[in-house]
Formats: C-alpha cells, structure tokens, sequence
C-alpha cells in the first residue's frame, strides 16, 4: 500500500485524547487504533509486532549486515489533538492547487486563506490533502504512522538495501503530554531515535520548550447579590486580576522563534469558585524557571490581599528541553540532514515552538530529535499536507535506515 492510501485510511480512526482522563491511555478508542496498526505490521511482515495493555506499539525489522551499526527508532503517536475533534475526518484532494484560497466547505462558508496560510504558495501546483472544514486531518501525527509503516514495508520487500536492526514505536497520549509515560526504552531496545512528528518538510528539530501546566483554583464566596456589601468576594474578578498581573506581550500570539510564553488555555467559573489552566513555555532553563516562580509570587500576593486560600496553585513539569542530551550524540542530527541532502530536501534545522515524545524520551536514555511529516496548521479545521511530503518523508527514513548501516556502533 503506498503512503497517500495508507495516510487516508488511518485518519477515518477517531484517536483523539482527553486531558481530563487519568486512564492509560486517555481514550479507549486508542488501543483500538493500536491492534489495527499491529495487524498491519504483521501483514507487511514484521513478526514481533505487538500492542501492551497500554496502547504502546512496538516491532522490529532485523539487521540485514554482518557488522554492528547502531539500532535506530522511528517513533509517532497514535493519538490527535484534544483541541478539536477528529471523528469523522473526511479527507479532501485538492489537485495541482493554484495558490489561491481553498473552499473546504462551501455550506459552512469554511476557507483555508492563502492570506491567512502564506506557506500555502509554496505548494502551488501540488495535490493537497485537506480537511472538510469540520474536523481536523490527523496528519499529526497518523502521517508520521504512515510514513513509517510504508518505509518499513518497503525495507521488508528490497532486501538489497542494507540496514541495522530498526525498530518501530508508536505511543498513545502524546497530544497531553504522556506519550512517553509507560514507554519501555530498555524493552524498545534502541540507541538513538527520531520522532517523525514534525512540520514543513526539510524540518529537523533537536530543541524544544521547557514545559509545565499550571492549575489555578480561586475561591469566592457567594451572596445573594442584593445583600452582598462587603461580603460577596468574586472568584471571577480575582481569577481577572490574577491574569493581568502576568505580562500581556508573553503570550502565544504575541511572542516567536525563542521566546517563552504563559498561555491561558480554560477559563471556567463563577462567583464560588474559578479554575485556570495555563501552560508554561521557554526554551530557556532559567528563563522557564523564573516564569513558574513569577506565578507563586501573584498567587502569595492575592492571598496576602485576598486572605490565605483564596488562590491554590498547582505547577507540573512536562517536558524539558532536549539540547543538551541531543547535543552529546550530535551525530543523529548530522545522518538526518546527510540523509535530507541525498534526498534532495533542503535541511531546516529550527526549535520546537511546543514538545514531542522525543523531548522525553531523550531524558529516559533515547536521545530522540524530531523530524517532519509535512504537514501544515496542525490541530485545527485547516490542517493540510501535500502529498509530495507523505512520499518525501518516506524516502527519507529509507535513507536514515541505510545510512546507519556504514557507520559504526560505539562500545
């Protein structure tokens, strides 16, 4: 099965993952996506091909050389982002795109805006694949599945290309931050890996934010208002109050390339009580660090003003940047961008604006950088990729595989 056909039937799977669940993996409907994904590799021919109680997918492709190389990992996740639904995607083609707007549905009004979406130029005179307007597309990271499987299966069925021990992981979760909660490093058996989980195509990506979610609560206290002076405290105008005290220019919108943010991510509440969740980005480590600080600074300050309790807060680390781990076995990044020139791919070597598995994954003992689907606007309504980058991005991990075989493995 080529990578298009392999990439349309996967995201008709609804894997989308719920931060609001404390089960592993968040979404039953995961694991369902995971016994297929096990079926297939099995029908490719890879034996060992497994799926644990978890959702975690992991197979292997023997060595075909007599020497040792380093065992290298390609890894994607199984789950689609909370943000929007993923059910019922309906993928749309569109062929040798002219570079102007896109209609994705003319009944809603819905319009991918070559204006709004710059990059769009770039693939003029490429077949898209596009969402309906409804629904996001999947392609982050059911793109990364496929091109991965499709690369394996070809490996499989051209034994002349020589090739290290490979191995292959799929995780659950990734979209809220677990993905790389219950993964066995020692059980996968890897030296170094790659996360094909990345953006445009030619992007290399080896530093990420620093990361942590804050959970706010403010507590109120509600009086019927006609009775309420000097006694009502309002939880919504303190939560208010606790928000305008972070800087306004350090949010999302308003910072890029190595800037840090606090992004205000739910709101929910009333007079008793209300919850605020932020996250906590900077690729900085004392920057990162600063910023958690500054948030217990307003919350100590609110309860000085407010009285003691009215704020709690609750800060978790997520992930950290991989850098300085990466940078310790600079050779990984080095093969990727070999293997992107022998491909005739422009090399883009730029930060995560976010994280991947292989932020953790690198802390764990698998130093993982990440490299491009070819995707575009990942985890809304007008998420996009071009075809062309689905076949790119297999060659490429073709060309990894065999590189890795004339090097070799460090004692």
């Amino acid at each position: 099965m080529n990578v298009i056909d392999r990439f349309i039937n996967y995201v008709k799977y609804d894997t989308q993952s719920d931060d609001e669940s404390i089960n592993i993996p968040s979404t039953e409907k995961q694991i369902i996506f995971a016994e297929k994904i096990v079926q297939e590799l099995k029908k490719i021919g890879i034996k060992d091909a497994e799926a644990d109680q978890y959702g975690y997918v992991m197979a292997e492709i023997p060595s075909n050389i007599e020497k040792k190389v380093p065992v290298v990992g390609f890894i994607a996740h199984l789950d689609t982002s909370p943000e929007m639904s993923g059910k019922d995607v309906k993928p749309q083609f569109v062929q040798n795109y002219d570079g102007k707007d896109i209609i994705l549905n003319r009944e809603k009004n819905i319009v991918l805006s070559s204006k709004e979406s710059p990059e769009l130029k770039k693939y003029t005179g490429n077949t898209l694949i596009t969402t309906d307007g409804t629904t996001l597309l999947g392609a982050d990271d059911k793109a990364g599945i496929a091109e991965i499987i499709t690369a394996a299966e070809y490996l499989l069925n051209h034994p002349e290309i020589s090739h290290g021990t490979i191995k292959i992981g799929f995780t659950p979760d990734e979209e809220i931050g677990h993905g790389a909660d219950k993964f066995d490093v020692e059980k996968f058996g890897a030296d170094i890996a790659y996360t094909i989980d990345g953006g445009s195509i030619g992007e290399i990506e080896y530093e990420n934010f620093n990361a942590a979610a804050a959970n706010i609560i403010v507590k109120g206290k509600n009086i019927h208002p006609g009775y309420a002076y000097n006694k009502m405290i309002n939880s919504i105008y303190i939560a208010n109050e606790f928000i305008c005290m972070l800087p306004e220019n350090e949010t999302p919108e308003k910072t890029f390339g190595y800037e840090g943010f606090f992004h205000l991510i739910s709101v929910v509440g009333g007079v008793e009580e209300t919850k605020l969740k932020y996250i906590i980005r900077d690729f900085d480590l004392k920057k990162f660090n600063i910023r958690k600080e500054k948030m217990i600074e307003i919350t100590e300050k609110l309860n000085k003003k407010y009285g003691e309790g009215t704020i709690n807060i609750e800060i978790i680390d997520q992930y950290f940047n991989m850098k300085e781990k990466i940078e310790q076995v600079k050779y990984v990044v080095d093969i990727a961008i070999e293997a992107m020139q022998q491909c005739n791919i422009t090399p883009i070597v730029t930060p995560i604006r976010g994280g991947t598995d292989g932020a953790r994954l690198s802390f764990m003992g698998l130093p993982t950088p990440n490299i491009f689907t070819g995707g575009e606007n990942f985890h809304g309504r007008y998420e996009y990729i071009p075809t062309f980058s689905l076949e790119k991005a297999v060659e490429l991990i073709v060309k990894i595989s065999q590189l890795y075989s004339n090097s070799i493995k460090e004692n």
